[in-house]
């Protein structure tokens, strides 16, 4: 039985990560302070009853005395702990870069003080800013835009130095509008798949911010798993940074359409005025994907809505 660490595990990307290790016989260290992950997430993966070990450590990233408990016996650390929001990110930025850097720097030197092989990270495509560029690939400059994305950015720039200098493997995968089950609905910051699926749930209209036309690479969780899994296991990473996504986008005004028929209903927006740090356009090349760490998605755009939203209506 090998041991995983998950931090963030209580989290969306982080407790479907968990329940794959578990799937598969781990034992799964989930370190989480439950600031923005859910003890509800913790309480569905025990009772899936699944063959692996799994234990709970509530910690915060930040601490030195938390990681070296958390990594002590591990192979591999999932480092998905984070304040994950642009929006969050304006309205505090110092707590995001704290959280996000320096709770980083620390994971990073656990791992490496208790000989973890190596320590796969979540970034961002948030990183690229608003290059008119598409599609996103790995060599473009990087132009962040909020405290949330300089934030990333600087997570993989440690992730590097650890790999290079420091003599611990590391990769950093940047996501791509992640969505699915156990994505959070109730909270301000929110991401907008499980907002606008409430929200035609419930009868309601959804909000969009802007026009609506801006675009994104809406990536199905089970895909940023085996992205995870195939980072963990591929040869050689050499500390790069490498996009996760499906390679293709949609406007929003598209994805309510497609919700839409789904849920046989027809969405009226409610527009307000675009956010500040929103990025207008994102699509990734996931050529590096393919050639670094093997991976291509599973699961398409229309698959992976259908799942979701399946999910919240059991849910509801």
């Amino acid at each position: 039985m090998e041991r995983y660490v998950v931090t963030g595990g209580a989290g969306f990307i982080g407790s479907h990560i968990a329940e794959r290790l578990l799937r598969e016989g781990n034992e799964v260290c989930i370190l989480d302070d439950l600031s923005t992950g859910r003890s509800e997430n913790l309480d569905a993966l025990r009772a899936l009853k699944l063959p692996g070990r799994l234990d709970w450590l509530q910690g915060d990233i930040r601490s030195r005395e938390d990681c070296l408990r958390a990594c002590d016996g591990a192979s591999v650390v999932f480092h998905q702990a984070a304040l994950a929001s642009v929006q969050r990110s304006i309205e505090s930025p110092a707590e995001t870069t704290d959280v996000n850097v320096v709770g980083t720097v620390t994971v990073f030197a656990a791992a490496k003080e208790r000989g973890v092989r190596r320590v796969v990270s979540a970034s961002s495509s948030s990183v690229y800013g608003n290059s008119p560029s598409l599609p996103k690939h790995e060599g473009m400059p990087t132009l962040p835009l909020s405290p949330y994305a300089a934030s990333k950015l600087a997570l993989e720039q440690f992730a590097r130095v650890w790999s290079e200098t420091l003599g611990l493997e590391t990769v950093s995968l940047r996501y791509f509008n992640v969505f699915g089950p156990r994505q959070d609905p109730n909270s301000q910051y929110s991401a907008v798949i499980p907002l606008f699926i409430s929200a035609l749930l419930a009868g309601k209209r959804p909000t969009v911010f802007g026009t609506g036309e801006q675009s994104r690479d809406f990536t199905y969780i089970d895909n940023v798993v085996a992205a995870n899994l195939a980072a963990a296991r591929c040869p050689h990473p050499g500390g790069a940074a490498v996009n996760v996504a499906c390679g293709d986008r949609y406007s929003l005004l598209t994805l309510l359409e497609a919700l839409g028929r789904i849920l046989g209903v027809k969405p009226e927006p409610e527009f307000r005025p675009a956010r500040v740090g929103d990025v207008l356009h994102s699509q990734a090349s996931i050529e590096e994907a393919k050639r670094v760490l093997g991976f291509t998605p599973a699961v398409d755009f229309d698959d992976g809505l259908r799942k979701t939203v399946e999910y919240f209506r059991r849910a509801s």
